[in-house]
This record gives C-alpha cells, structure tokens and sequence, in this order.
C-alpha cells in the first residue's frame, strides 16, 4: 500500500519516482533533446549570465557586486553627460579669504559713519564696578626649615613658556622643600635668543620677594657639584611627563633628590598640573604677580612707550588699545591659510615651512585643507580684519592704537588697510629711536618683553591668536584691574562667516561686531575652573572678592 501523495499526479510518474525536473518538463528541451537524447551545450555567454546570477542569489555575492554594479552604472551615466560646461562648487561660507572685497564695499559708509559714541571710554561696562576682586597673595614671614636639596630645572620656549616653568619650579621647589637654581634658559631655534634670566628679570628682586617661602641661589654649591666633576649632564635627569600631578614630585622626585641632594629637570615646560593643593597655588601667585618683574632696562624703555603712547593719546583722556597681532611670516607658514597673495604667496609659505619644519607639512598622506582651517577658526587675522573688526566695535580714526608684533608679512601691502582706517597706530619700532631700541634687537625675548609691557598698561588689549603671551596677558590685566581683563577675545569662527559675507551692510556688519564687543566685556571677570590657567585666571587662588560695602568704607577712611 502507497502512501497517499497530496500532490496532484502528472499520470506520468509513479509514487515512488522522483519528480521529473523542471528542465525537462520545459518544452523547449524536450524538443531538442528528442534528437540526441540530451540537453545541448551552453553557450559561453549562458555560462556567465548563469554563475551571475547563481552568486548574485547568494548573500555574499550581493555586498561583492554591488559596489561593481554602481560603479559601472556612474560611468555609463557619465557617458551621457556632457563635459561642455562643467557644474561650479560653491564654497563653503567663511572657508576663503574675501575680506579685502568686504572692506572695499564697506569703506564708503564706514568713513561717512558719525555716529560712534566715545566707544574706548565706554567700552567696560562691567570693569568699572570697582572692589569686586584684589589681589590677595599671602606671603610667609616665617624662616625656612633646612632644605631637602638643590632643584635645577632649564626653561625651554619663549618669553611667556619660560614664564610658565619658572613660576612652577618656584611652586615645586617650595613645596618639596628644596632650593631652587635659578632656571637656565634653553636656546631654541625659533626664538634664537641667548638671553640669562637676569638679562629679562631683575634676579636680586626675584630672590628677595621669594626669601621666606622658597630657597633660592644663583649657582650650585662647589661641595655639590664636585661629587659630579662639575659636569650638570652627569647630574640625575628627570623627564617628567606634561601636566604631572604634585603627587608624582613628592613620590618620585623627592625620594632622589633626598638620596642625591641635587636633580635636574630638562625640560620643564608645562610639567606641573593646573590643577594643584592652595599651597602650590599660592607659590605660583607669589611667584607670577609679585616676584617675576622685568629687569630695569627693559622696563625702563617699556614705561617709556608707555608714556609716549599716552601722551599721544591726550584726545582719548590718554587711553589706547593695543593689539598682539600675529601675522608674521612663520605663522602664517604654520597656519596653511590661504590668503591673496597667489603664486609668490604659495612659494614664500613653502619655503618658509620647509625652513622651519622641514618635511612636516609634506609627508606622505597629509591633506591640507585651508578652508576647513579657516572656518574653523584657525587663521591667524590680517592687518585689514584687525582694522574692519575695531571699527565695527566703534573705534574712529582718532583711536590711538600700539601694535604688539614681530615682523609683519609683506608688510607694506597688508598694512596699508590698516593704517588707513588707524593712522595714529604705533609700533615699538616707530615709538623708540634706533638707539634706544639697539640693546634689544637681536633678542626676540626681550623684544616681546617690552611688548608685553605696553599691552598690559593700555585700556584695552585685543588678542587675534591664540599663545602664551595673550593668556599671561589676559591674568595679568585681570591682577591689575579688579578681577576684569580688559581685552577683545573675538570668535573668530563667526569672524570667518562675517568677512566672507559681502551682501552685509555697514550698520549690519557693525551690529554684528558690536555683540562680539559686548560678550568681551561679559566675559572679562572669569572665575578659575580646575583645569584652568592660574596665569590666565587668578581668581579666586591669587585673588580675593571684596563686597560694596566693605570696598565703599575702605575708600571713605582713606580718603
């Protein structure tokens, strides 16, 4: 007996025969194969449309043609399209260099403008609330217990990364207890300035404002330096990782120096945490604000200028702006902006990348993209946008500005602009005579020393990149003026979009730069975060906050 078959049967087939295939039920063959007995051969173009499709019904096949399969269906589309007239690309906004054609539609309304307030006299709407913050470094009068050993750190970078590892070796060595040598200054390339500390700070001062918090001495004791055959490079060397904690100092480094007496750190940049214990914190301040100050000539020639500038401002009650422009050749090298300068521009940055960082920006692999760097933020502001900036903010031509900078890139071009919406803008160079500025011209550190000097006295100081030097700057003011920096910190991201945009008009265009005058001014009294600068932000370790009230007796019983 059979099992019952469901399937309908063909009257062919028994139950126990296997269903005929489906090939040969077709017609097509059936009629072909009555001749031989079997099917024909396939022809070659059968034999691949056959394993296609075969593969193509397997899952791997599909994420293996698929990318085949597009590919030559763009070029089979791109056979249709003619090449004739190509489609533009537009830039993005912000990502190409226009300002020039920005400054020439503006020029016409900008010079007919009248209605500029007395904007450098008004512009610190917040910094005049006096008595909100005072400096507040508390000094020990107390004597020194007998020292653990002798610290010898070499500061490398410029004037204001040197600033940064002397301040820390004053707050490692006073909180190991050791004494410290004062720091040797690493020749670098860049800077190229063989300067001593002594050269830029006035060294009997530094040693006498630190005497009762931190041991210091000028040279190592013979005694000392004997048992290394006067040789320092036979001295233990710690290479100590960026931004390391106290804790690392008195767990590794304390250990050695009490074994060894005397330890060296090369290099010291940036070795020490922002954030630290108060009595680190402390040392630090003493050291920035109260112990680090110029020697007497360069502060001698920077409280000249500063004279001078004021004097030059007299329309302006003797306030003036300064501004840390950074647009020297190595910069913009640096930046990879692209600016309208064309092909002599494109062979001076090579050259000048090639010379600085040879092989950097042309290794195998590396894209450069100028407009993303651009709309990022990144590039370093021309002359001409310092200029269009200012005068958006409200300041005139009878602005009194100081131009804090080195070498200017093709300078007579890109400061023509400027000095035409700015003529009464000086520079060290045009303030100083020849002579007096000899001492100082070969040294790129005591330059940027003077610089410094004349910024930090202005009544507003405008930063276009980022540094060392604005940051200590921006600390510094905020010492001097009650907690409030007193400075101009620009986006330079809405900057980018706002040069790029020539359908802006004058009253709109100075809307715009209005609102980054007034977010400066919002923004000057900051409060230290933990992993904030204490030389940007002295408050509340350097710093302490005194109410109305209080601030309001103080000055009736003095007076």
């Amino acid at each position: 007996m059979h099992a019952y078959n469901r399937l309908p049967s063909s009257g062919q087939n028994s139950p126990q025969s296997p269903p005929s295939s489906p090939l040969s039920r077709s017609p097509r063959y059936r009629h072909r194969g009555s001749k031989s007995g079997r099917p024909p051969p396939k022809t070659l173009a059968q034999r691949l449309v056959w394993i296609l499709l075969s593969v193509l019904l397997k899952r791997q096949g599909i994420f293996l043609f698929a990318p085949l399969l597009y590919i030559a269906g763009m070029l089979f589309y791109m056979g249709t399209v003619s090449f004739d007239v190509v489609p533009l690309i537009k830039p993005a906004p912000g990502s190409v260099y226009r300002s020039p054609q920005l400054y020439a539609k503006l020029r016409p309304e900008m010079d007919s403008d009248n209605s500029s307030a007395d904007a450098i006299s008004t512009i610190w709407k917040r910094s005049y609330k006096v008595g909100e913050w005072r400096p507040c470094i508390n000094k020990s009068s107390e004597g020194l217990p007998e020292s653990n050993g002798y610290i010898f750190v070499e500061a490398n970078g410029g004037l204001n990364q040197q600033r940064t590892s002397i301040c820390n070796a004053v707050a490692v060595a006073g909180y190991l207890n050791a004494t410290l040598v004062i720091p040797n200054f690493h020749y670098h390339s860049i800077w190229r300035d063989p300067s001593k500390f002594g050269e830029i700070y006035d060294e009997e001062f530094f040693i006498k404002t630190l005497e009762n918090d931190v041991r210091i001495v000028r040279t190592i004791p013979g005694y000392i330096i004997e048992r290394f055959d006067y040789n320092m490079s036979n001295v233990h060397n710690f290479r100590i990782k960026a931004w390391s904690s106290i804790k690392y100092y008195t767990d590794t480094v304390l250990p050695k120096l009490l074994e060894e007496k005397i330890i060296r750190i090369s290099p010291f940049a940036n070795r020490l945490s922002f954030d630290a214990p108060p009595a680190v914190q402390r040392l630090r301040c003493l050291a920035n604000y109260q112990a680090l100050r110029f020697s007497d000539p360069i502060s001698s020639l920077g409280e000249t200028l500063v004279a001078r500038m004021k004097k030059l401002s007299a329309n302006n009650s003797g306030k003036y702006i300064s501004v840390h422009l950074r647009f020297e050749e190595d910069m913009v090298a640096f930046s990879c902006c692209v600016y309208d300068g064309g092909n002599r521009e494109k062979l001076d940055m090579d050259a000048a990348r090639e010379r600085g960082w040879k092989g950097k920006f042309t290794k195998r692999g590396k894209v450069i993209r100028p407009g993303a760097i651009r709309l990022n933020g990144k590039c370093p502001l021309t002359p001409l946008e310092v200029g269009l900036m200012l005068r958006g903010m409200g300041f005139d031509k009878s602005t009194s500005i100081y131009l804090a900078s080195g070498k200017i890139y093709d300078s007579e071009r890109y400061m023509a602009p400027l000095l035409e919406m700015f003529p009464l803008l000086q520079t060290k160079e045009m303030l100083a005579s020849a002579e007096e500025l000899a001492p100082f011209q070969n040294y790129s550190s005591r330059m940027a020393a003077i610089d410094y000097t004349v910024c930090l006295h202005s009544e507003v100081f405008v930063t276009t990149q980022g540094g060392n030097f604005p940051q200590f700057l921006l600390g510094h003011r905020r010492y001097l003026y009650g907690g409030h920096s007193r400075t101009i910190r620009p986006d330079k991201r809405k900057l980018a979009l706002l040069f790029d945009n020539l359908n802006n008009g004058w009253k709109s265009f100075k809307r715009h730069m209005l609102n980054i005058r007034g977010h400066s001014d919002s923004k000057g009294i900051e409060i230290k975060r933990p992993n904030d600068s204490i030389y940007s932000f002295p408050c509340p370790d350097c710093m302490c906050k005194v109410n109305k009230t209080e601030d309001s007796r103080s000055s009736s019983s003095a007076t």
